[in-house]
């Protein structure tokens, strides 16, 4: 005898971006390291785009990840396909070439989402020949670069993604030293509120400076590691309500 209920459909699979595995680095590191269990749309991802050449980049989609998950991975792959792609081009322009990047991946988030969704970015090209960093900050949190001058912002060059389908932003390039350190984090970071006495105060820019110069000869992760550390301590290792992700790039030689 048939039954007279309908069976429920299954769910459809839940489908994360493809975990990243960052490329070695002639000279330098690059590492990331994010806390505890991802609630919304921090992303990063890493390829080889040439043998001199590694991309890499740190999104912050807006919205929850049950509800992003599938503009994630639209956004990896147009960061690695285009990225493969428009590098592998002769006798490029880095800058373009970045430029480029950032449109096509603008473009793409809007026509996914049929519409506008926020995505503040930071994409960098690291250059292991000349140790220079071709970026663009679409929105972001500011890139921060320790040398033996200090620490220096790389702030934004553009609108964030996923808002004007035109919108354009400035790729420029920095020289990194030997001993240099490029700290990237999200805005979980920045915005987390302490505790106790420190309730009405965020962690901020600056407390995430004071961490970075007071590291200089840490390594990529160790870097990444001390600033989610010093959150805790300011949070009273409260569960965040944010994504909280740092992303470093360390030049050893």
């Amino acid at each position: 005898m048939r039954s007279l209920f309908r069976s429920r459909p299954e769910p459809a699979p839940i489908v994360e971006p493809v975990p990243t595995v960052f490329s070695k680095i002639e000279g330098a590191e690059i590492a990331a390291v994010f806390a505890g269990k991802r609630l919304a749309g921090d992303f990063y991802d890493s390829i080889r785009v040439s043998p001199e050449r590694v991309l890499f980049g740190l999104l912050d989609v807006a919205g929850r990840r049950e509800n992003n998950r599938g503009i994630l991975n639209v956004a990896q792959q147009i960061f690695r396909t285009a990225g493969a792609e428009l590098f592998s081009r002769p006798d490029i322009n880095e800058s373009e070439i970045m430029s480029e990047l950032n449109l096509r991946l603008n473009r793409g988030l809007i026509d996914f989402s049929k519409g506008v969704h926020s995505c503040p970015a930071f994409l960098g090209c690291y250059h292991e020949k000349f140790g220079t960093l071709c970026y663009t900050n679409a929105g972001h949190t500011p890139g921060l670069l320790r040398d033996a001058t200090g620490v220096s912002e790389l702030r934004s060059t553009g609108l964030p993604l996923g808002l004007f389908s035109h919108a354009t932003s400035d790729a420029p390039t920095v020289g990194l030293q030997k001993g240099a350190a490029l700290l990237l984090v999200s805005y979980g970071v920045i915005e987390c509120n302490g505790h106790h006495d420190k309730a009405a105060e965020e962690f901020g820019l600056d407390r995430v400076k004071t961490v970075l110069q007071s590291l200089s000869s840490s390594g990529a992760e160790a870097l990444c590691r001390s600033v989610l550390n010093a959150i805790g301590e300011f949070t009273g290792h409260c569960p965040p309500h944010d994504d909280q992700t740092a992303l470093a790039l360390v030049r050893s030689a």
